[in-house]
């Protein structure tokens, strides 16, 4: 029951502040049997959230021991069946606790459990894979030893890929579930070489993740493949455009970048300047770049402004009450991140831990400003009306800004009628140059097969 209470709630948390979370690949988990999920790990407490509520059974995180001193956190962790790692970097952590950490992760897979770890170590915001750890691997291979060989433990590879993380309801999530990691010669090894046998098994895992994320040289250049990709997909009419095939196609960019950059640097660099041009008069014009295929006329515009302007107009009132009633607390989290100043790999993290103390308290205040001004009727109606209004806000709110930018846009067609034809050619001068490359590149680069150097 009670990591049922954590998944419900971590569910609505992620619901609340990311725009979208897809999962991919999650027919791959095993509905039972002895499981070993290792993810990489970029947004601190959020990773596992994601984790637990896309997964179909119960898992056992992996979490660092300072977390479990923790006022807010401690609790859930406990609920979620946690087990407390030691890491030389914690202060206060004592590493050879540890032994109790792998004792309690291998009862588990011997139990036919299933266990959560991220072997990087710890959580970063930088679009690449940290040397793993052998944790997951001791842990497996040691269960399978103390099972005579015979447990059948599955290791599966879990990549976790972000767009804005840290952005509450502009961001999203895409949880990508991998094919299972070969162990069975590991498992064979382990007996007699074991450390050559846990090596083996990672580095296999290293690969596995690699083949998931999406790695860049840094979060500009990342940025970048994202342009790259709206640009291809706006001009492929067959594009799909679910988040899962926007991850495979920037994986496959940064792969074939790395491998052109190489052997054409200079016109990589050229290419790169472009995108970065044309991604700027995007920006300065307030334009998306669907919007460049589409026509307006006057008459179209008026119509659609008549129309979403009055319903907004209309779901003002009920919008205003939802604002009012969440309008302290928001303000209040905003504040303790910009006192905080958390590191990028951990904003998401401090947003929803400071909204999971911030927001009650407030809403109690507010509850007895109700009960004191009006008693139990006020007191009831506003506590039918509140997360109800909250959610309505919210809808509101993004509704009022795509009004607000699709304003800006139709402005700047009325304004200069030769603006989308001129971005238009653009990108599609870019298309043409993003093909010519991509036909350059073998495709067993392409799929993340080991690449081929000059």
């Amino acid at each position: 029951m009670s990591y049922r209470l954590v998944r419900a709630f971590a569910r609505l948390l992620l619901h609340v502040f990311y725009r979208r979370v897809d999962v991919a690949g999650i027919e791959r988990v095993p509905l039972s049997g002895p499981l070993v999920l290792a993810s990489n790990h970029h947004e601190a407490l959020v990773d596992p959230m994601l984790i637990l509520t896309a997964v179909p059974r119960r898992l056992r995180p992996i979490a660092k021991a300072p977390l479990f001193r923790h006022p807010v956190i401690a609790p859930f962790l406990r609920m979620a069946g946690a087990i407390p790692v030691h890491r030389r970097q914690d202060a206060g952590s004592d590493p050879a606790k540890n032994e109790a950490m792998f004792s309690a992760a291998i009862a588990t897979l011997g139990l036919k459990g299933a266990i959560l770890i991220f072997p990087e170590g710890v959580s970063h915001s930088e679009p690449t894979l940290m040397p793993l750890r052998t944790g997951a691997a001791r842990m497996l291979l040691g269960a399978e030893a103390l099972a005579g060989g015979r447990l059948g433990v599955t290791l599966l590879p879990v990549g976790l890929i972000f767009h804005e993380p840290g952005s509450f309801r502009t961001g999203w999530a895409l949880v990508l579930v991998g094919d299972p990691v070969p162990t069975g010669d590991c498992v064979a090894l382990y007996g007699t070489d074991p450390e050559t046998a846990v090596r083996r098994l990672t580095d296999r895992l290293t690969e596995a993740l690699r083949k998931l994320i999406v790695e860049a040289d840094d979060r500009e250049t990342l940025h970048l493949f994202e342009i790259a990709e709206a640009i291809w997909r706006e001009e492929s009419l067959d594009a799909a455009h679910d988040v899962a095939a926007r991850a495979a196609w920037i994986q496959r960019a940064t792969r074939a970048h790395r491998y052109l950059k190489a052997r054409e640097p200079a016109r990589i660099s050229g290419l790169v300047r472009r995108v970065e041009r044309y991604a700027k008069e995007l920006e300065r014009t307030g334009l998306r770049g669907r919007e460049l295929a589409q026509r307006y006329s006057a008459r179209v515009i008026a119509s659609y402004s008549l129309r979403e302007g009055f319903s907004l107009l209309l779901g003002l009132p009920l919008a205003l009450w939802g604002i009012t009633n969440h309008l302290i607390p928001y303000q209040l989290t905003a504040l303790a991140i910009r006192l905080i100043r958390p590191a990028s790999n951990a904003e998401a993290t401090y947003k929803l831990g400071a909204a999971i103390v911030l927001f009650p308290l407030c809403w109690a205040g507010e509850g007895w400003t109700a009960w004191q001004l009006g008693g139990g009727g006020l007191l009831a109606l506003f506590l039918a009306f509140l997360i109800p209004t909250g959610f309505f806000a919210l809808t509101w709110r993004e509704r009022l800004r795509r009004f607000a930018h699709e304003a800006r846009s139709f402005l700047q067609f009325l304004m200069d009628r030769d603006l989308r034809h001129h971005l238009r050619a653009r990108r599609r001068a870019l298309m043409d140059e993003l093909t010519e490359l991509a036909n350059r590149v073998p495709e067993s680069t392409l799929a993340g097969q080991r690449e081929e150097r000059p």
